[in-house]
């Protein structure tokens, strides 16, 4: 079980056994062209992280995308992605309890941007800021800012640098010099540093070995795809790269996955929706190519079963699949959590109407399992209204 840290103002750190949250609503996370599918308007970022906020939902969090997936498309949907960081802001100060969190692409920021971005929201949020942070993999993204994409494994070299800058930034309480291959830094400062001691918690989402790795010894929470079709097959991945965090570095660390849900009052209604938005209205051509990108950059091969798996995910929206009722989402959340994972971040095609029947039918489904406490609302801190 991992440490709850005390005194904090970070939902994530609760002691809830299953913490939940939204995933990817700064954009489009499904690859389909469902008539009714909900666009990444503000209006519908903002209602989703509202529903998930007073539910007493720990997370919500989006992706890092600067482009999409295919080339001499500007007008594709993939291409619509709200600036993770300003977007953060907005929601910050439009909710009083989740974790609003932030997704940079490293090599695309340099430390100070980011060190003063999230203690900006950290100041905004009353401490409740949280960061995800990732490589990049996406060529088209690295072309259009100038940058090399550095090889796999290299990646992670950067990326713990950078990272330990950020943190240096956020907690040292003098200037610093810093000089390397990648950084240049004299007299380095940033303030104010984030309300939350010892800096902003930290995500990383990791597959491959070395990946993992980085994660297990820097991160606060691991975001995991573990492979397998059931959860009882995760087990064994869950419970090494725990103990690869416990032993190698002394440290605990949150497991956390992704799922998309389809809800509905019955399983067929719901396997049909699915089927619908996922084989009757897939886009083929942008799934095709992100597998492609994917197997380039990843050193996944094309043909494999490792790709043909991550193929299926993405084409039901972002990870394992939660197809059902209430009832079955929630004993399948059961099972998630008996193998050892302490969050889920969750997709819907719509957000709105999905994250109703979540909060409405699953959440006191959960509570009766003893896998989470009921939500008491923050109280609301008096406005200042002095000019």
């Amino acid at each position: 079980m991992f440490a709850v840290k005390k005194n904090t103002t970070n939902p994530i750190f609760n002691d809830n056994k299953l913490k939940l949250g939204t995933f990817c609503t700064n954009t489009v996370p499904n690859m389909t062209f469902l008539p009714e599918r909900r666009d990444p308007t503000w209006a519908n970022t903002l209602a989703g992280a509202r529903l998930a906020d007073e539910a007493g939902l720990e997370a919500v969090v989006p992706i890092a995308r600067w482009k999409g997936y295919l080339d001499d498309r500007p007008d594709h949907i993939a291409n619509v992605v709200f600036d993770v960081f300003t977007w953060a802001a907005g929601l910050a100060q439009a909710t009083r309890y989740s974790s609003i969190f932030a997704t940079s692409h490293a090599p695309t920021m340099h430390p100070l941007i980011v060190a003063k971005q999230c203690a900006t929201i950290d100041a905004i949020s009353g401490g409740r800021c949280s960061l995800n942070i990732v490589g990049g993999w996406n060529r088209r993204e690295f072309d259009m800012f100038g940058i090399d994409l550095l090889e796999h494994d290299q990646r992670y070299v950067y990326l713990e640098e950078w990272l330990m800058l950020l943190r240096h930034l956020w907690t040292d309480p003098a200037e610093f010099d810093y000089e390397s291959k990648y950084f240049r830094m004299k007299k380095a400062i940033s303030r104010p540093q984030p309300l939350q001691p010892g800096g902003i918690p930290i995500m990383n989402a990791a597959l491959s070995p070395v990946g993992m790795r980085f994660s297990a010894k820097n991160s606060d929470i691991g975001l995991i795809s573990p492979q397998g079709l059931t959860p009882e097959e995760w087990k064994p991945q869950v419970e090494n790269y725990k103990r690869m965090a416990r032993e190698e570095f002394g440290r605990e660390i949150q497991l956390w996955t992704n799922v998309s849900v389809v809800q509905s009052e019955t399983q067929k209604a719901a396997e049909e929706y699915l089927h619908r938005y996922s084989v009757e209205f897939l886009d083929h051509e942008c799934i095709d190519s992100v597998m492609l990108t994917i197997s380039k950059e990843n050193n996944v091969p094309m043909g494999s079963e490792r790709l043909a798996f991550m193929r299926q995910r993405m084409a039901t929206g972002a990870g394992h699949p939660l197809i059902g009722t209430a009832e079955s989402i929630a004993a399948e959340l059961e099972r998630i959590s008996r193998v050892g994972i302490d969050g889920i971040i969750m997709t819907w095609v719509d957000y709105v109407d999905g994250l109703e029947r979540f909060n409405r039918d699953v959440l006191p489904l959960l509570e009766q399992a003893g896998l989470r406490k009921p939500h008491v609302a923050p109280v609301s801190a008096p406005q200042n209204t002095r000019r």
